[in-house]
């Protein structure tokens, strides 16, 4: 244990001032190398190596690019007047069109980030003008945010599967339900608020759109939409493994581009480059997490946390309340990626112990990584939300209130009802 606290240490200070999570990480592993004679250096150039050349790991160089070329494919402005056109009549109008605008671009994007940034210019203007305030817009477009990583093809789940050895393909079916929850939560609570402060619907109560303008609507958007259904159809009929879904998801992205005549060959060099430079920091992250696992499973560290909460309660809820509260707390603090890096491989085994269900562990430890993406005081979406619409952070932190409440609700949920992360996987597996 002793071995391990100075590496462990070192890795959470770098992180705190903000040095990119793979080189944090990295360096409290190699810290531990240079401490310890005894044992190999070439360990940590072998398991950075190693660990990325998985096949289960090609999807996310295909998924990030299909989500780059979908962007600049025109995808996102139809997807948005579909939504308008299934919300435009609730509460809230635009602000439910940003929530389910995340929740049918996450099949799509699977970057929550990218989500949030291109929501935050895209509908954060026009809702102000609709009279919602800056703060109410910028919450909504950061909460909305959160559910891209968990609706497939998110990218959180690739990495968590690969990190527990768990099928991504059960992932992302147990993301559906998981992703629709989260939707359902959010667009109550913009309802109920809407309703409070008068942000009327963007069309009145039976009020009709021109003749033919939602079958145009519809038919514009039914290619773009086909897309999480061609993955999980093909992956859980055995058409092509989640990896190859990946490079079907390009392939696919393409030809929407083409088709709609907006992705040239300049935006496809662009997005080629994007796609690179976002794989490349992503391998370096995972590369860094198999040395440090290599570490923690060496010092036997997941045994004796193991041996730890099983004596402090032979009770899984209990366990399970403590590991929400302990996540919250890191979400505060630490970036996602982080976060799952070092906990997964700890938390993982003992939840096993406990007889917990793989699926159902691994989405709310994804759920609680994605509370912790938009929680103060170093959330990145709240961060990345607020830098694009110039809101205040104190005026944020304020407005998220009842959203925060939703989601420990959920989280509550989905923690102790197994059904609801697992219920889809059972059906379809």
């Amino acid at each position: 244990m002793n071995a391990v606290a100075i590496p462990v240490i070192l890795m959470l200070i770098l992180l705190f001032l903000k040095v990119p999570v793979w080189l944090s990480v990295i360096a409290g592993t190699a810290s531990y190398f240079l401490l310890n004679p005894g044992v190999s250096s070439m360990i940590l150039a072998q398991r950075l190596a190693s660990s990325v050349q998985g096949l289960t790991l090609l999807a996310i160089p295909f998924f990030v690019c299909a989500g780059i070329f979908m962007n600049s494919s025109g995808v996102s402005k139809r997807i948005m007047d579909l939504c308008d056109l299934l919300t435009g009549h609730m509460w809230g109008g635009l602000a439910q069109v940003n929530v389910l605008l995340s929740t049918l671009m996450g099949g799509l994007s699977g970057s929550n980030l990218a989500d949030a940034a291109m929501e935050a210019k895209l509908l954060v203007p026009p809702m102000e003008r609709k009279g919602m305030s800056k703060a109410f817009s910028s919450v909504v477009t950061a909460a909305s945010a959160m559910i891209t990583p968990i609706i497939p093809p998110g990218i959180a789940m690739i990495l968590c599967g690969s990190l527990a050895n768990v099928s991504i393909g059960k992932l992302f079916v147990s993301g559906i339900g998981v992703g629709i929850l989260l939707c359902a939560g959010e667009m109550i609570c913009v309802s109920v608020i809407s309703h409070k402060r008068g942000y009327k619907p963007t069309r009145k109560k039976g009020e009709k759109l021109p003749e033919g303008e939602a079958a145009k609507i519809i038919k514009s958007s039914i290619l773009p939409m086909c897309l999480p259904i061609i993955i999980i159809g093909g992956v859980r009929l055995g058409v092509f493994t989640a990896t190859e879904a990946g490079a079907v998801a390009v392939v696919y992205s393409i030809f929407l581009g083409l088709l709609y005549r907006e992705l040239s060959l300049d935006k496809i060099i662009t997005g080629l480059k994007e796609t690179v430079i976002s794989t490349a920091g992503i391998m370096l992250i995972i590369g860094a997490a198999s040395a440090l696992s290599w570490i923690l499973t060496k010092e036997r560290i997941p045994q004796l946390l193991t041996e730890a909460m099983l004596h402090i309660s032979p009770n899984k809820y209990v366990f399970l309340i403590l590991m929400n509260i302990f996540l919250l707390i890191c979400g505060m603090f630490l970036e996602g990626n982080a976060i799952m890096i070092i906990l997964v491989p700890l938390l993982f085994p003992i939840a096993q112990q406990y007889g917990i269900n793989e699926v159902q562990i691994l989405m709310v430890i994804i759920f609680n990584v994605s509370i912790g993406c938009m929680t103060p005081p170093m959330g990145t979406l709240m961060f990345v939300v607020c830098n694009e619409t110039g809101c205040k952070l104190k005026d944020f932190i304020k407005e998220s209130i009842p959203f925060f409440a939703v989601l420990v609700v959920e989280l509550l949920a989905l923690t102790y009802i197994p059904a609801l992360t697992t219920g889809l996987v059972s059906l379809l597996y």
